[in-house]
Parts: structure tokens; C-alpha cells; sequence
């Protein structure tokens, strides 16, 4: 016996949201697990002056990923990394770019900033880094 179209409609809309839910989860470990991302929150645990605006423990939030600033390509990747801590909160400024497509040294800027009360961002106390790796 065929299911009611009404039904049909609700399961089809449960998987598709479902199914989507996962996609994009599954994309936002993609990204936390790529070599840019693992150094950029290293040298945030390594660097005193971050810490001490932030606070500890960190947390470490998942990527917005319709927020434009996020763009990864072959040779170059910018990401807007949402970070926490018991002081603070702002937003860790990754841009990695490599020499060549396939070359695995590439360089990475690293920049704090934490969100303001009236919503802006603050640099925490001009803290920024460039690495080669």
C-alpha cells in the first residue's frame, strides 16, 4: 500500500534536513583537522599575551562556514577561527598561503581579535605572528 503524500512529504524533509546537518558537520571537522588550522591553534596556546585576554581553559569553536572571510583553495587559506575562554571571546585570523599547489611549507599569519561590548573587534594587545612551516 503507497504512503500518504503527506507523510511522504514530512519523511523526505527529515532525511534532507538530517542529511544536511551531517554534510555540514562533516565539513567543519574537514577543516579543523587541516594542517593550517591544527598551527594556527597551537601558536594560540603558545602565545602568553592571547592567553591572558582570553583567559583559560580555551574553547575552541566550530567554523561559521557562510561567514565570506572563510575561503580555503589549493594554495591559500583564510579562516575566521571562533575562539572563548573564561575572560573573553573573539576571533582568531588565520591566512596561509604555500609557495607551490602541492609544496608543504607555506606560510601562516596569525592575528586576536576579541569581540568588543558593542559587538566591534578589538586587536588583544597587538598581538599577531607569522610562521614557516
Amino acid at each position: 500500500m503507497p504512503m500518504p503524500l503527506g507523510k511522504l512529504i514530512l519523511f523526505t524533509s527529515v532525511m534532507a534536513s538530517g542529511g544536511s546537518a551531517l554534510i555540514y558537520y562533516l565539513i567543519q571537522k574537514t577543516f579543523s583537522r587541516a594542517s593550517y588550522y591544527q598551527l594556527a591553534l597551537e601558536q594560540l596556546h603558545s602565545h602568553p599575551k592571547a592567553l591572558e585576554a582570553l583567559g583559560t581553559p580555551l574553547n575552541i569553536h566550530y567554523l561559521e562556514l557562510t561567514d565570506k572571510y572563510n575561503f580555503v583553495d589549493i594554495a591559500d587559506a583564510q579562516l575566521k577561527i571562533p575562539v572563548s575562554g573564561s575572560k573573553s571571546a573573539g576571533y582568531l585570523y588565520v591566512s596561509s598561503s604555500r609557495d607551490a599547489p602541492f609544496n608543504s611549507v607555506f606560510w601562516i599569519t596569525f592575528g586576536f581579535y576579541q569581540v568588543a561590548p558593542s559587538g566591534g573587534l578589538l586587536r588583544a594587545q597587538g598581538w599577531s605572528a607569522d610562521s614557516c612551516v
